[in-house]
């Protein structure tokens, strides 16, 4: 696993352009306890799956001065991850810590949840792991797996395309856009999908342009 995990979504200007983080990317600033605070809650989703038992987050807090609460509610507001109405991490992009429709499996055997497509389409390079995507055409619920295998992608089917969209609003990505980035087993269901949602603005791209 890499010493310094770089998350996924952040770099994507097309989807991140509304909501602020064009160029800032995903990785939280080293000050006040933000970036060893984030960097545990992805080594511990990239390790076991899940996020980190709140003890670890507080000692990582308190060698910078502060709370785990307090690191944590900061790195929301950023949107460096989202936290629920109970203050509990319910996503580290690209992980996410509830049900998703694409599921991966790593490498290392650790099965985990994937915020988008485009999250888990850079899940195998941030890890420099073998990574399976599993997820379903939201057209017809048609299976779609991506195996990334030595750093090379095999797509079933073959004519899957990624839907790249957003809402026109402001806000984190987990509600601005995440909903929007989907696999599709063809064109046609993009394009489908995209009729069926006017709200949703994007573009289509192709296998292997994430």
């Amino acid at each position: 696993m890499l010493a310094s995990i770089e998350a996924c979504c952040g770099n994507d200007h097309h989807v991140l352009g509304p909501i602020g983080r064009v160029d800032r990317g995903r990785r939280a600033p080293g000050e006040r306890g933000l970036c060893a605070v984030h960097q545990a809650v992805l080594r511990h989703f990239a390790a076991v799956g899940r996020t980190p038992e709140p003890a670890v987050l507080a000692a990582l807090a308190a060698a910078a001065g502060r709370t785990a609460v307090d690191v944590l509610a900061e790195l929301d507001r950023e949107d460096f991850l989202t936290l629920d109405d109970g203050g509990r991490i319910r996503a580290a992009y690209p992980f996410s810590a509830v049900s998703a429709p694409h599921r991966l499996r790593l490498g290392n055997g650790v099965e985990a949840w994937a915020m988008c497509a485009i999250d888990a389409l850079r899940v195998a390079a941030m890890l420099h792991q073998d990574v399976t995507i599993t997820s379903r055409d939201p057209v017809d619920g048609g299976p779609i797996t991506v195996a990334f295998t030595d750093g090379t992608a095999r797509w079933e089917p073959a004519e899957t395309v990624i839907f790249a969209g957003q809402r026109a609003k402001t806000g984190p990505a987990a509600t601005v856009c995440c909903d929007a980035l989907n696999f599709f087993a063809d064109l046609s269901a993009a394009k489908a999908w995209a009729r069926q949602h006017p709200e949703v603005h994007g573009r289509i791209t192709s296998r292997g342009k994430p």
